[in-house]
This record gives C-alpha cells, sequence and structure tokens, in this order.
C-alpha cells in the first residue's frame, strides 16, 4: 500500500521491540529467581538461569537491533524448545482456556524467524555500525 510505503524499518522495529520486550519479561524471572522457576519447569536451576540469561540478553539485542540474527536465532532455539515441552512432554493443547496453549510459543517462534530473516532495518545498532548490510 502507498500510504505506508518507505517505512519498513519501522515496522521491523515494532517487531523487534515488542518481541524483546516479551522476551525480557520472561527471562528476568528465571534470572531473579531461578530455583522456584526451575521448579515449576522441571528443570535444573543451573539450566532456568543460563535460558534466563540468553533471554534477557537476545531480548535486549532484539530492541537495541544489536546482532539481530544471532538474537533471533537465540530466541527461535529457545521457542523451539518451550514448542517441544509444551506439545510432547507437556501435552498442552494449542489452544486453553485456563491456561497458556502453545499457540504463544508458535507466534512468538514466527516472530523471531521473521526477524531472522528480514534482518534489523536501517533503525538499529547494526545499522548505525554497519554490522550487517
Amino acid at each position: 500500500m502507498l500510504l505506508f510505503q518507505g517505512l519498513e524499518s519501522w515496522g521491523l522495529l515494532v517487531l523487534r521491540v515488542f518481541l524483546g520486550a516479551i522476551f525480557i519479561y520472561h527471562g528476568l524471572p528465571k534470572l531473579s529467581m531461578p530455583a522456584s522457576m526451575a521448579k515449576g519447569m522441571g528443570k535444573s536451576t543451573g539450566f532456568v538461569a543460563v535460558l534466563g540469561f540468553f533471554e534477557f540478553v537476545a531480548g535486549l539485542a532484539l530492541i537495541l537491533g544489536f546482532y539481530v540474527e544471532i538474537a533471533a536465532i537465540v530466541t527461535s532455539i529457545v521457542m523451539l524448545g518451550a514448542l517441544y515441552h509444551k506439545m510432547f512432554k507437556w501435552k498442552t493443547p494449542f489452544f486453553a482456556m485456563d491456561k497458556t496453549g502453545w499457540e504463544f510459543d508458535f507466534a512468538l517462534l514466527g516472530m523471531a524467524v521473521a526477524v531472522l530473516f528480514l534482518g534489523s532495518g536501517s533503525i538499529s545498532l547494526d545499522s548505525l555500525f554497519g554490522l550487517f548490510p
């Protein structure tokens, strides 16, 4: 549509900021209280702390537009793991009224893959520093 022509980088900025904010929001509790999060996830405290670190750092990188392709790969791997656990280990349905189904994880994976393919756009530290053409 001609009305929005030339605003692609703004669209990528919005996508990166929203995705990054979600990953920071989900990474912080894993960093600040890994033991209780590990109990709920059925994982070790160390694993949860490392997962939280990667979620937080990747989320920050997405928001800043810094090494976005690497952040998108990290978030994609995290979401593939989340999908595996929800679908096959915890048998969570795609959609449920009483809990978050795996539709949310599926949407986040799609967003991460889109960022991976589209890059950071011109409104990013990657563009400012000439890291990724």
